[in-house]
């Protein structure tokens, strides 16, 4: 049986479940998720993968931006004042399933860049392409500043989309709340700034703007959700922590992954090679698809 997002923070009380970027499993003081409501149907769907493994199309079109991107004082002003209600995995403004009526999954992976998180799972990629299986791939500043050649090959494979995993990979928080010993930002400004320098770099790399985020940890409280919203990119939970912050057994993996139901956004990490992360879902996902199961990027139905 897959872990839930609240079974997940208890173990993550164990381990660090979704730091994906240390080295070792380091402990947090508890975090309360509360619930966020069921994300809005998407108008429209771009092409996905069907059980043969047939490549998907480039992504759709990217929606028109608003005419200028909010400034950081204008943020500060508007929020600076406002205190948050919600901390943790599933707060408002969190996507934590695709649209109703959905029979896919999304497979997403991050990369968290730093100290001990520039690796890259090479086997995973391969084992993506060799099956035709798309994916989401969030990857941090840092890792894009060490893998520069491997960016350039991600970014053009029409079969993975970037999104945007921030800057230095910090919880997001407008009060300095922090996830397995990763400290939070401390404030508004420093919401904007972890978001957008990471939006910056991907812009001028990929040709347009990142459309999701995902935080370093995948916590928020609900005013920072509020912020990335007003800077244009939707944030990305997740239903099934496939690999535990890249600490599980590819065993375990594989149990995780395959037992992911239709609708699942799978969160698992392409920067630690050599655990159970490729091992394990290229253990699942045949399966899968032989069930009939697709896989889509986000983008191709939100």
């Amino acid at each position: 049986m897959a872990l839930s997002r609240r079974a997940l923070l208890a173990a993550a009380v164990a381990g660090g479940a979704l730091t994906g970027c240390r080295t070792g499993r380091a402990a947090e003081g508890p975090a309360s998720p509360s619930p966020s409501p069921s994300p809005s149907p998407s108008a429209s769907a771009s092409p996905t993968v069907s059980a043969a493994g047939t490549p998907p199309a480039t992504p759709s079109a990217v929606p028109p931006a608003a005419s200028r991107e909010r400034t950081r004082a204008e943020l500060v002003q508007r929020y600076g004042g406002t205190a948050p209600r919600e901390w943790g995995l599933e707060v408002a403004g969190v996507i934590t399933e695709l649209p109703e009526g959905e029979s896919a999954m999304a497979l997403t992976f991050d990369a968290c860049g730093g100290p001990g998180g520039n690796g890259y799972d090479a086997e995973l990629i391969g084992f993506l392409r060799g099956r035709g299986v798309p994916a989401t791939l969030f990857l941090n500043a840092r890792w894009i500043d060490a893998n520069p050649d491997v960016f350039e090959q991600l970014a053009a494979d029409p079969l993975f989309e970037i999104g945007n995993h921030g800057t230095i990979h910090r919880p997001l928080s407008v009060t300095g709340r922090s996830a397995y010993d990763i400290a939070g930002t401390g404030d508004v400004g420093e919401v904007y700034d972890e978001v957008t320098s990471n939006a910056h770099k991907l812009t001028e790399l990929l040709g347009h703007p990142p459309r999701f985020f995902r935080s370093g940890t995948a916590h928020y409280d609900d005013v920072a959700t509020r912020v990335v919203a007003d800077l244009g990119e939707r944030v990305a939970g997740f239903t099934v922590n496939g690999d535990g912050g890249a600490t599980l057994s590819a065993a375990e993996v594989r149990r995780e992954v395959a037992s992911a139901s239709p609708r699942a956004i799978v969160i698992g990490h392409m920067n630690h090679p050599g655990g159970g992360t490729a091992p394990g879902v290229a253990a699942a996902v045949p399966g899968l698809l032989a069930a009939g199961r697709r896989f889509v990027r986000l983008s191709d139905v939100m």
